[in-house]
């Protein structure tokens, strides 16, 4: 049977948020079976719990922020995504702000630190959302079209083009795909970092966003170049990002995709209205669970195997 995952100890860490520039303590728990991610304010007078569900997504301004009751988590799309990789379907995340930490911009931090807590498997058997209809969502006309849509698919594939018009950009691929039944989360997709425009700063700072944003957490550049001294960790490191966002805003669902996504020019926003879309038409998927392999879409099977056991 394939289970569901927790973690087998806490695991803690500090960093910055991106957005707040502030100091922020992170602590991850484990959580029993059917808890899904759960999110906790734990620096105010009374804790609020806030699920990593489609409908908590209620502001979507450069990252995916939770919302209950005017109580806000934010930035929390590269930690889900690191949960999506690694197949955690259970876990407690304390936060004493209002942001989860940066980190260095990308899931691989996220990813270690699950991995030194260590994956348990428990008794209840893990559900999939397989879609069994195309679901697309559209925002903007014309050149700023932007789409995502979900097709049925045994397995996860994800298929994204980006297109910023920027010198930097335009000289890496900016379509990739990634079937993660054929490639390696960890090594493929958690270390491609965020990346930002300087023109774009000081708008951003009176927005109240990106005070936190240096070399150190976000790949930066100018009219023409990327800023930071050292190398792209992958020659497609943009749009390979963007895929490292679309998993964790699709795991807002609770449970792992068995689908095919393609992308253009998707964002968070978009993300979020897509699964929205789908939970809306019921006959559009349908929840499962695999006794066997032999039932399970073999690339499930491969990545549990190569990369999902116990660390």
């Amino acid at each position: 049977m394939f289970r569901q995952r927790t973690i087998c100890v806490p695991s803690r860490a500090v960093g910055i948020g991106l957005h707040s520039g502030r100091k922020v303590e992170l602590v991850l728990r484990p959580a029993d079976t059917d808890t899904g991610i759960l999110f906790h304010r734990t620096d105010l007078p009374v804790p609020v719990s806030i699920p990593a569900t489609p409908e908590s997504v209620g502001d979507t301004r450069m990252a995916s922020t939770l919302v209950k009751d005017g109580v806000r988590i934010s930035t929390v799309e590269h930690l889900m995504s690191a949960c999506a990789g690694l197949g955690i379907d259970n876990l407690h995340i304390d936060v004493n702000a209002e942001e989860i930490p940066i980190m260095d911009g990308s899931a691989s931090s996220f990813v270690f630190l699950l991995q030194q807590a260590g994956l348990r498997e428990q008794s209840a058997p893990k559900k999939y959302v397989r879609v069994k209809k195309t679901v697309t969502v559209y925002e903007g006309t014309g050149a700023d079209e932007k789409w995502a849509q979900l097709e049925p698919y045994n397995g996860f594939r994800l298929d994204f083009f980006i297109d910023f018009k920027h010198p930097a950009i335009d000289a890496t691929l900016q379509r990739a795909v990634v079937d993660l039944g054929e490639t390696s989360y960890v090594q493929s997709i958690s270390r491609a970092r965020t990346f930002g425009f300087v023109r774009d700063v000081e708008a951003l700072r009176g927005m109240g966003l990106a005070r936190g944003g240096s070399l150190e957490n976000a790949v930066v550049m100018d009219e023409y170049r990327v800023l930071n001294p050292h190398e792209l960790r992958y020659e497609d490191e943009f749009v390979r990002h963007k895929i490292l966002d679309a998993i964790g805003d699709l795991y807002m669902l609770g449970r792992p995709l068995l689908a095919s996504y393609t992308a253009h020019k998707s964002g968070h926003a978009l993300n979020n209205k897509l699964i929205r879309e789908l939970l809306s038409q019921p006959d559009t998927y349908e929840l499962v669970t695999f006794d066997t392999p032999d039932t399970a879409p073999r690339s499930l099977f491969d990545q549990s195997v190569r990369e999902w056991l116990p660390a």
